[in-house]
């Protein structure tokens, strides 16, 4: 079969468009025909080495935390999926991703995909969309009738985050660049500030009961959040080379979030899809022998939305 893979750790250059063996699935494991995966900023982290202590891989490594995809083989011990079954899913980060024809998933990572969107759209939806609900729903708390603010709303995490704050009855606040406003917007923000021109603390003058940081912003930027944050309310950062502030005097914690694999909230997230109260917003769709000039544009910063990326038709 075909994958991306990288045997030493390195730039965008390091990963080779190359035939590779089909695995095979052992105990509880399904080998799945993958319709697509998707990039993500930490696939670039860990190919060019920088998270070798958190997130260990053995090399060669292919990269693809996300996998939609059909059911193609089933390892033993293997109940609740069956052959043909579309399904998505978000790999463990250690593992060999799905930016192949073919990939291995542990059954228990798995839900089925959604039905009303194309299989190939579904894999831009488990890593962001399980980060977003975790963040507010797990970390945060977040009730109907609070006030969110989102820093950082027009990326692909905050696009999943509006719309679940929004469903969730909460007062979503978005700071975004002018070129993602519209989208923050009609994705459910009932105010969305400019940051490119604004200050946030001159803007939310009433306190927020969550804070949720999904920006590479400034140590100073990140603080400033958490004073306008209620006291007893929460900051949530997903930077996490820079921990959350937090204040004890006022009873605000602060929490780094690092994702984690949940079929369960990943099922919800598809069940919300396919009620079309969630939408999966895909920005490009490339063949699977481009992800390394994918990789390269995103090292840049030229990526902006999400890109799911299709390995060729069998």
């Amino acid at each position: 079969m075909k994958a991306v893979r990288f045997h030493e750790y390195g730039d965008s250059d390091v990963l080779r468009y190359e035939d590779v063996e089909q695995p095979v699935p052992g105990a509880g494991e399904v080998l799945i025909r993958v319709a697509a995966t998707s990039f993500n900023p930490v696939d670039g982290n860990i190919r060019g080495g920088f998270m070798r202590g958190p997130i260990p891989v053995v090399l060669p490594h292919t990269p693809g935390i996300d996998v939609a995809g059909t059911v193609d083989a089933l390892g033993e011990g293997v109940d609740g999926i069956a052959v043909g079954d579309d399904v998505v899913g978000f790999l463990p980060m250690d593992g060999n991703g799905a930016a192949a024809d073919y990939v291995l998933a542990p059954a228990e990572a798995l839900a089925l995909a959604p039905k009303n969107i194309p299989l190939a759209d579904a894999a831009a939806l488990p890593l962001v969309g399980l980060t977003a609900w975790q963040a507010l729903f797990d970390h945060g708390k977040l009730t109907a009738g609070q006030r969110v603010l989102i820093n950082g709303a027009g990326g692909a995490v905050g696009a999943y985050a509006v719309q679940l704050a929004k469903n969730a009855g909460a007062h979503v606040i978005a700071t975004a660049s002018p070129r993602s406003s519209e989208a923050v917007t009609s994705a459910g923000a009932d105010e969305v500030i400019d940051h490119t021109t604004t200050s946030v603390t001159a803007v939310v003058t009433e306190r927020v009961d969550l804070a949720l940081n999904l920006a590479p912003v400034a140590p100073d930027e990140l603080a400033a959040l958490l004073t306008l944050v209620r006291s007893g309310g929460v900051v949530v950062n997903t930077t996490v080379w820079m921990p959350a502030p937090s204040d004890e005097e006022r009873d605000v914690k602060g929490i780094d979030l690092f994702v984690r694999s949940d079929a369960d909230q990943l099922a919800q997230l598809v069940a919300l899809t396919d009620r079309g109260e969630l939408r999966v917003d895909v920005a490009e769709r490339l063949p699977l022998a481009d992800l390394p000039a994918l990789h390269a544009r995103a090292a840049e910063g030229t990526v902006h939305g999400k890109a799911i990326v299709v390995p060729p038709v069998a």
